[in-house]
């Protein structure tokens, strides 16, 4: 098992001056739990002890976002924790997936869409 989230915690962890025991105790679990994961003896918890991680860590949203991705890179065929439930919960979205699988769409391609939603939402939704 890759430790890449293990890794990024104890960063974060060290960089705020935050101590493994007092990260542990906010999150509800034992230390030694906490350094399982940080030393990548465990995989990463669950969504909502990840959302707190970011919490405690102060961590912006792209470094929010990071430690969810290192948290799916850390299971065989891993989803981010944070967009399995957005995922299973638009028909749609799913679709547009396996659509996208089947072409073989690539970063240029996905680009022009995030470009197309970020324009939609700077326009505030209106045509």
């Amino acid at each position: 098992m890759e430790n890449k989230f293990g890794e990024f915690v104890k960063a974060k962890r060290m960089e705020k001056g935050i101590s493994l025991r007092k990260l542990a105790e906010e999150l509800d679990i034992v230390p030694a739990y906490m350094s399982d994961i940080e030393k990548g003896r465990r995989y990463p918890p669950d969504k909502e002890k990840i959302y707190k991680i970011a919490e405690v860590l102060t961590l912006d949203q792209e470094e929010t976002n990071t430690l969810f991705d290192l948290a799916a890179y850390s299971r065989a065929n891993g989803v981010s924790p944070d967009l399995s439930d957005y995922v299973m919960g638009v028909d749609n979205l799913r679709i547009a997936l396996r659509k996208a699988r089947d072409i073989n769409a690539g970063e240029d391609d996905w680009q022009r869409i995030i470009d197309m939603l970020e324009a939609e939402n700077n326009d505030g939704g209106n045509e």
